[in-house]
C-alpha cells in the first residue's frame, strides 16, 4: 500500500467496483452508439484514467480526444472556465460523448457542452464518474453516472489532492480534519 502521509481516509470506491461499473457504462455505450460515429472526449487531468479505461470498455470503432479546462486562476476559488487545450478531432455531424471524472457544480461541464455544441457535431452528451448530486448548480443531466457520491473530496483513479495521488487504483475520501481550509456545506 502506498503511504499518503495521512491525508487519506477510508477506501471510497475500490478498484475492482470501478471497473465493474466502467464495464456496465461501456455496454451500456456500445448499445447506445451502435452504427453511429463516435467521438470520446476525455477531459484532463482527472478524466484521463476513466476515459482510457472506458474506451476500452466500449465495443465499438471509436476516436478519442482530449480537452482541458481551468476554473482556477492563482489562487484556489473556481472562476470562469478557460479552455487550455482544445480538441483537435473533426466533430461536425459526428457525436460526441465527454467524459469526466466529477459532476460537482457543473458550471465547467455546461460550459464545455456548450463550446462544443457550436462545433456542429451530431450530440453532445456525457459521462461522469462522480456525480455530487447535492452540489449541482448548472443543470447538467449526464446519459451515463458511475456513482453518485456525498464525500466533499475523493482522490484516486486519475482525481487528484493537490495534485497527487492520481496514481491510485481505489478512491479514496480525502481526511480534511487537519486541513487548513473549510470543507464546503
Amino acid at each position: 500500500m502506498m503511504a499518503h502521509d495521512g491525508e487519506l481516509a477510508r477506501v471510497l470506491l475500490t478498484r475492482q467496483e470501478i471497473w465493474e461499473r466502467v464495464s456496465q457504462i461501456g455496454a451500456q455505450i456500445t448499445g447506445d452508439y451502435r452504427g453511429r460515429d463516435l467521438v470520446v472526449v476525455g477531459v484532463l487531468k482527472g478524466a484521463a484514467a476513466f476515459t482510457v479505461d472506458l474506451a476500452r470498455a466500449i465495443d465499438l470503432p471509436l476516436a478519442m480526444d482530449w480537452v482541458a479546462v481551468s476554473t482556477y486562476g492563482s489562487g484556489s476559488t473556481a472562476g470562469t472556465p478557460r479552455l487550455l487545450k482544445n480538441i483537435t478531432e473533426p466533430v461536425s455531424g459526428r457525436d460526441i460523448l465527454i467524459v469526466e471524472d466529477i459532476l460537482d457544480t457543473g458550471v465547467t461541464l455546461d460550459w464545455l457542452m456548450t463550446r462544443l455544441r457550436e462545433l456542429g457535431p451530431a450530440s453532445v452528451e456525457c459521462c461522469v464518474l462522480l456525480r455530487k448530486p447535492h452540489a449541482v448548480l448548472k443543470p447538467v443531466r449526464p446519459r451515463y453516472i458511475g456513482f453518485d457520491i456525498t464525500q466533499h473530496w475523493v482522490a484516486g483513479y486519475g482525481i487528484d489532492y493537490a495534485e497527487r495521488y492520481r496514481n491510485l487504483g481505489d478512491i479514496h475520501e480525502v481526511d480534511l480534519v487537519h486541513r487548513d481550509f473549510p470543507t464546503l456545506a
